[in-house]
């Protein structure tokens, strides 16, 4: 015996048959009977049994059209790569907790940045890793040294490499003999008042020198009106960007950094000045604060473990691009868990990046920059 079938449009999109089946709107549902024409669907019913809204694939089935989905990209002149500059002119030691990066002296600047700035880097970030036994004391005194590692490289890399955009971070814990970032009163604490004062001279002296942008990271308060009104007062505020590490986050992820840098804190931490990581509204603060004190550009530290943070910078300040550094442990941690077999290193780095860029970061301080020359180029 057979079954006459009929199909029945009930005026919402969905089809009856006589048997009291109902078909349901997703493409490829079948019928009551598997071996019925009602298997396959021509293309027009098969159409009006879908939503026009829920059709997305569509718009990202294409490479181009899946990265035209994105709010932004990564390009080259985004990435910012950190620099160790040792004052052992002939150095070059590798960092054993960072992989694939060193400490350099001076005569290896220029042969090294040499291949990176012929793939397109465009800016980068000097920290000075003084060694001399003598180099550090209670006030940080060799940070602004004229023969120090900083402000040589600077000159250097801007007769070098003209173009090239040149940040300095500013803090004193390099050179202080404590670790702090500041310098302490006789029970520990930070001075507040001298450390801004002494903050604000070595970011002028850097900005005299040549840098393109001064950035303070040692958290004092009101550091940035300190270092602006410097700028102003030595006639460089015009061309002289102030980025504030606004958002810098106490916690464990600066481990291989201050091992490269040789700036552990000598007693104590510093919870006292960096934020605490929970603090988001602490953080909203800070930013405002800074903003109102002249940055230019607001930066949040760590990156990828405060991606909120980074979008509440760029709410707080739209208009106001917004820097996130991709720390030392943060990087060390996806090399241990690629060698570990955990992923692939590239396919995470660059999920992580794009998470920073969706976050609302515009500028990236990351260990990554050199391998991101390249991926960008294929």
């Amino acid at each position: 015996m057979t079954h006459e079938r009929r199909r029945v449009d009930d005026g919402r999109g969905k089809v009856e048959d006589h048997l009291g089946y109902r078909i349901g709107s997703n493409i490829g549902v079948l019928g009551a009977d598997e071996g019925s024409e009602s298997k396959h669907f021509s293309p027009s019913i098969s159409a009006a049994m879908t939503d026009i809204s829920s059709i997305l694939h569509g718009g990202y089935h294409h490479p181009l059209s899946r990265a035209w989905q994105g709010e932004r990209q990564l390009t080259k002149s985004m990435l910012v790569y950190p620099l160790f500059i040792t004052d052992n002119p002939d150095e070059e030691t590798a960092i054993s907790s960072l992989p694939n990066q060193h400490r350099r002296g001076l005569n290896k600047l220029v042969p090294f940045l040499t291949p990176l700035v012929a793939k397109g880097l465009k800016s980068v970030i000097l920290f000075g890793v003084p060694l001399a036994p003598t180099a550090k004391d209670n006030c940080g005194t060799s940070a602004d040294d004229p023969t120090g590692p900083v402000i040589a490289a600077i000159k250097i890399l801007k007769e070098a490499f003209p173009e090239l955009f040149i940040i300095c971070d500013v803090c004193l814990c390099e050179y202080t003999s404590h670790g702090h970032c500041g310098i302490l009163r006789d029970d520990g604490t930070l001075e507040n008042a001298l450390s801004v004062k002494r903050i604000s001279e070595v970011a002028v002296n850097y900005a005299k020198a040549g840098a393109h942008c001064v950035a303070p990271s040692d958290m004092m308060d009101g550091r940035i009106k300190g270092i602006k009104e410097g700028l102003i007062a030595a006639g460089l505020a015009h061309k002289v960007l102030l980025m504030s590490y606004a958002a810098k986050f106490a916690g464990c992820w600066y481990g291989p950094f201050r091992e490269a840098a040789g700036s552990a804190p000598a007693f104590g931490d510093r919870r006292r000045y960096q934020l605490p990581s929970n603090a988001r509204g602490l953080a909203r603060r800070a930013i405002k604060r800074d903003l109102a004190e002249g940055a230019d550009i607001i930066m949040v530290k760590p990156a990828a473990n405060f991606l909120d943070i980074i979008a509440d910078a760029k709410t707080a300040s739209p208009d106001t691009p917004i820097a996130a550094y991709h720390v030392s442990g943060e990087y060390a941690m996806l090399h241990a868990a690629a060698a570990a077999g955990v992923f692939e290193l590239r396919r995470a780095a660059e999920e992580v990046m794009t998470s920073i860029l969706r976050a609302g970061a515009t500028i990236v301080i990351s260990y990554f920059t050199p391998e991101f020359l390249d991926w960008l180029d294929e």
